[in-house]
């Protein structure tokens, strides 16, 4: 009876110290209210992609400000071809500028989506060229990568630049078991810099760190737990070992038709 009780009081213990290591959040109190940095949103860099659409009262004003439509092959057979179209987008140079029209050259690196529309809209009230516009500007290349130990790596396009790293976690279908929520590395490019940061998914205070709010061309890489680690480095030895064993049979060999 006391070895019974013995094993399961370990059994016990064993299952809370892996609940310790997989549950997102957990030190996060109930009704617990945290102060966390305002999010200003994702500031526009060279080589992104912009949607920009002007509209107004009168679409012949603004019809010139709009880029056309590009027609594109979506799939195909050898019966049928499937045609789709979308809007070109302004790209932004290496120097932080889009070619705008009428408007021309407009320095938009380091802004806010919401900072360029204020900017064009003020800018063709004052020309004079429309007295109403609605501006809406939209990334077109906004795209994030989930590496490592997650059910589905890979790199996602997003459609709303708030985005967290839980919302990257669950686009990639969570973490596999064998995953490290304490130690998740975020790697952001930005300004000709590379920055490495650390989180652990297992602590409410990760809404305080600067890479909650993700940003184009993060990429976000899962490590495996020591179990993975461990049984990769048994691969890795039995890899080893059968390589030596083959190569003593080839030697054996080769003796042996010597000898002859």
């Amino acid at each position: 009876m006391n070895r019974v009780f013995v094993i399961m009081l370990c059994c016990v213990l064993a299952s809370c110290r892996t609940q310790e290591k997989v549950v997102y959040l957990q030190d996060a109190a109930n009704k617990r209210t945290e102060n966390i940095p305002v999010y200003q949103g994702i500031v526009i860099q060279p080589k992104d992609i912009l949607s920009v659409v002007v509209s107004s009262q009168k679409p012949e004003l603004s019809m010139s400000f709009n880029l056309p439509l590009h027609s594109y092959q979506a799939g195909s057979t050898s019966e049928s071809h499937s045609y789709s179209q979308r809007m070109l987008g302004y790209l932004v140079d290496v120097e932080g500028y889009i070619d705008f029209p009428v408007l021309g050259k407009l320095k938009v690196a380091g802004m806010t989506r919401d900072q360029l529309s204020e900017m064009i809209k003020q800018n063709l009230i004052d020309e004079g060229l429309i007295l109403d516009p609605i501006i809406n500007t939209e990334f077109m290349n906004f795209k994030i990568a989930v590496l490592g130990e997650v059910r589905n790596p890979g790199t996602y396009y997003i459609q709303d630049d708030r985005f967290t790293i839980f919302d990257a976690i669950g686009r990639a279908s969570d973490l596999t078991i064998y995953g490290r929520r304490d130690n998740v590395l975020v790697r952001r490019e930005q300004n000709g810099l590379i920055t490495d940061y650390r989180v652990d998914l297992r602590s409410a205070g990760i809404t305080s760190s600067p890479v909650y709010y993700l940003q184009q061309n993060d990429l976000v890489y899962i490590s495996p737990n020591n179990t993975v680690a461990a049984r990769s480095r048994i691969n890795e030895n039995r890899t080893l070992g059968v390589g030596i064993s083959f190569v003593s049979l080839l030697t054996n060999i080769v003796v042996l038709l010597f000898l002859r």
